[in-house]
């Protein structure tokens, strides 16, 4: 079996995300690329119906475009009392020309008056990984929490402004770096990912959802 391509691209045009995930992957045993480093390449519309089939077909996409090992991550924050919403649409949940803090300000909307359990909340990250046309496998990292009454904090990006994880009483927008990666969806899913990435380094291993 041929050794692994030292490059690991990274599959994802958010440079927030991009920080993160490069920040989380150090010491995996790949050289960590963003996709923008391959000009030309895809920018897969996201028709999945789950995290998973949108972290899958955006990480195949990228590896079969770049011919290495590609990571692409799908993540949302998932809330009970708006069944489930904003979900695989967070990213867009207050419409196509949106920001972070519209977001933000829609879910506090529809929550107005809400309270106690009504405000619980998880946000979820799936973390695809594909080699060239050759699916490795997935992970999957979540964080329970609740939503704020407003905006609180100025780190972080997406929701992290209104969602305080479980356990704390600061919102992710409030934690440093370290401290939000410590604990947050994104980080156990890449840390799940950088043991899946290693063992694959080593000798081929996969794992799958």
């Amino acid at each position: 079996m041929a050794a692994p391509s030292k490059d690991l691209v990274v599959g994802s045009n958010n440079p927030d995300k991009l920080r993160e995930i490069a920040r989380m992957l150090k010491g995996c045993g790949f050289r960590v690329r963003p996709i923008g480093d391959f000009p030309g390449h895809p920018d897969p519309e996201e028709t999945g119906r789950t995290f998973l089939a949108n972290a899958k077909l955006k990480a195949r996409a990228f590896a079969r475009h770049t011919g290495r090992l590609a990571i692409s991550d799908d993540s949302g924050l998932m809330v009970p009392a708006l069944n489930g919403r904003p979900g695989v649409f967070s990213a867009r949940f207050a419409g196509p020309r949106c920001d972070y803090a519209d977001n933000c300000r829609k879910v506090l909307r529809l929550l107005k008056g809400k309270k106690g359990a009504s405000r619980r909340a998880t946000f979820v990250s799936v973390v695809a990984i594909y080699d060239g046309k050759k699916y490795v496998g997935a992970v999957r990292g979540e964080c329970p929490g609740r939503i704020t009454d407003s905006m609180r904090g100025k780190n972080g990006f997406g929701y992290d402004p209104v969602f305080v994880p479980a356990g704390l009483s600061k919102t992710f927008a409030e934690l440093s770096p370290a401290a939000k990666n410590r604990v947050s969806h994104r980080g156990r899913a890449l840390a799940a990912a950088k043991k899946a990435l290693v063992r694959y380094r080593a000798g081929g291993y996969c794992t799958r959802p």
